[in-house]
């Protein structure tokens, strides 16, 4: 499980630091092998809600902000331009 208050996760039992999580989602996006929408956050919005509209899930929160580039908060300001890769499994499978 990623955790916003460990430097150092297990995730499908291989243990990656979060900077690396990071590094490899963005890494991704930017070869083209996670397709993201762009979206802005509106108020009240949380990263945690949206994973689980999108993914049925509240637990890939930290997808969405990896992928943003925007750290490990839940809470993001109104207006905060997100990143949020369409197909889960493409992420899970570079991880």
């Amino acid at each position: 499980m990623i955790s916003r208050y460990s430097y150092v996760s297990s995730f499908e039992g291989k243990y990656l630091s979060n900077s690396e999580c990071v590094k490899v989602i963005q890494a991704g996006i930017k070869s083209g092998e996670i397709d993201v929408d762009v979206m802005v956050l509106s108020g009240g919005q949380r990263l945690d809600a949206l994973s689980g509209q999108l993914y049925g899930t509240s637990e890939f929160w930290w997808i969405i902000a990896a992928a943003s580039g925007i750290g490990w908060g839940l809470q993001v300001p109104p207006g905060t331009l997100l990143k949020v890769p369409k197909d889960i499994s493409s992420v899970l499978s570079l991880l």
